[in-house]
């Protein structure tokens, strides 16, 4: 039996380990949600707000330690690459519910989804909830992707 510092010089490269991972893991996560044709848009859209909002919730214990080190690995080829992964999955998703969109209103209405996601459920995790509030909240975010992609055209 060994101790972690064999494997990692500092607790940083811990750290940095368990992040990266979780990039990977969301990314992987968003493009499996996404791609689920057995599933209609908008309730892709609803199960991608609800991995989010619980994602967030289930790190609200971790965010602090993570935040203090969060921004040396923010630029890592890793988190880059999970981050290029997720809104290509986003992007597919878009192009073919809006194929007559211009590629500016894909990646507004991509990044617009994305940062919301990210910030709505971060916010939303700082306290404690319920998996009835965690649901609750996913669903309506999810409508409101769905409203939004409506009134740009989509079949939702």
């Amino acid at each position: 039996m060994g101790s972690l510092y064999q494997y990692f010089p500092n607790k940083a490269a811990i750290l940095f380990k368990l992040q990266a991972d979780e990039w990977r893991g969301t990314a992987g996560k968003i493009k499996e949600i996404i791609q689920q044709e057995s599933n209609s848009p908008l309730e892709r859209l609803k199960a991608l707000a609800l991995f989010f909002v619980q994602s967030e919730c289930q790190e609200a214990v971790f965010r602090a330690a993570l935040d203090l080190a969060a921004p040396l690995y923010r630029l890592a080829p890793e988190a880059l690459a999970s981050r290029s992964a997720g809104k290509e999955a986003v992007n597919q998703f878009l192009a073919q519910r809006l194929p007559k969109a211009s590629d500016k209103t894909i990646q507004t209405t991509q990044e617009l989804i994305l940062n919301t996601l990210f910030s709505a459920g971060k916010r939303f995790s700082q306290s404690p909830r319920t998996p009835e509030q965690i649901s609750s909240y996913a669903e309506a975010m999810g409508n409101m992707f769905g409203a939004y992609l409506k009134e740009l055209g989509a079949e939702i």
